[in-house]
């Protein structure tokens, strides 16, 4: 899947959406070999950088999202759109993609 580049400041996720700094994928294996960019998974670990307000009732109000920023999580590994600011990478993740709090 193409990864998105926007040329933006900041992004807001609506509803039950969480935007997450992907963490730096393995440089090395167990045994020390260095992997080149080809050979690199995808990483599944990254830390909330911004949240939506929840999702909403029927009456109008918001369920809170579980999740805050700083939390470092674990998500599903097809999940997500892939966002590029800068240098830097991000995935834009509905809440139900979230496996865990890992710390």
């Amino acid at each position: 899947m193409a990864a998105v580049t926007l040329s933006v400041t900041e992004v807001k996720p609506l509803g039950e959406r969480v935007f997450v700094k992907i963490s730096a994928g393995e440089e090395k294996t167990a045994g020390g070999i260095l992997l080149p960019d080809t050979a690199k998974e995808k990483p599944q670990i990254g830390e909330i950088v911004n949240v939506g307000p929840g999702k909403r009732k029927d009456d109008g109000s918001y369920i809170a999202i579980e999740v805050k920023v700083g939390d470092k999580v674990l998500y599903s590994k097809y999940a997500g759109t892939d966002i590029k600011l800068g240098s830097e990478e991000y995935v834009l993740l509905s809440e139900k993609d979230i496996l865990a709090v890992v710390s």
